[in-house]
């Protein structure tokens, strides 16, 4: 009974301190705080890998799974239609899903207004072409194509449901490490069932493929911890 109440009075206490956060502009949050362009050698690298497999193809699906509130997702995007072009990007979706407790990753997903601190590390020209100046001094609204480009879904991958099962590249980076090792196997072998037969999956750096899975994933990133679906 005591854990119990010691668990309620947690989760209650996390649910306000991320209502705090979203009504003073998202600008920090422990457990889904990140930013643009953070570890983009993984996302362009990934990118790279998919590019031949989608150029004419009129649907590409992605998945970012542990997306937080949407710099992960909107950066991968921002690399897309970079590579692609306005007209070929406009065949991409991005599922950018997590395990939202506060109910509003969704809100400020589709909004797509950052603080500049959020944004200062990506290139200045991409910067200038992706976004622009809110009614708010310091914040940055991104361009409607690339906003149409994501869709956030609450989701629980520990329940080991995918949402899709038609996905050319899953990305879920900075998630894992928070799991079990059994409950990362169980995650990664879901995520092999919701790739195409050339899809790619990528994880975070320090995530190194469990060897029960060896035989579902070829690795075939150079600086990244990318893996193709055998």
């Amino acid at each position: 009974m005591f854990l119990y109440i010691y668990y309620q009075r947690y989760t209650n206490i996390l649910r306000v301190f991320l209502y705090l956060i979203f009504e003073n502009h998202k600008t920090y949050c422990p457990m889904a705080f990140t930013f643009f362009f953070r570890d983009i050698t993984s996302i362009e690298e990934a990118v790279q890998q998919i590019l031949p497999t989608i150029i004419g193809r009129s649907k590409i699906n992605i998945w970012d799974a542990g997306c937080a509130m949407g710099p992960e997702p909107y950066t991968l995007a921002i690399v897309l239609a970079e590579n692609l072009g306005q007209f070929a990007f406009k065949n991409v979706k991005i599922y950018a899903t997590d395990h939202d407790e506060s109910g509003h990753f969704g809100e400020i997903i589709a909004e797509g207004i950052y603080s500049f601190d959020e944004l200062k590390r990506m290139p200045d020209d991409m910067f200038q072409k992706y976004f622009t100046p809110t009614d708010k001094e310091g914040y940055f609204q991104i361009s409607s194509i690339l906003r149409n480009s994501v869709i956030f879904q609450k989701h629980d991958l520990l329940q080991l449901q995918a949402i899709r099962n038609d996905f050319i590249l899953i990305m879920c980076k900075n998630v894992l490490l928070h799991f079990q090792q059994a409950e990362r196997v169980n995650v990664m072998r879901m995520f092999h069932t919701a790739l195409q037969s050339d899809g790619i999956f990528v994880t975070e750096n320090t995530q190194k493929m469990p060897e029960e899975l060896e035989h579902l994933y070829v690795k075939t990133g150079k600086g990244s911890q990318t893996f193709q679906k055998r």
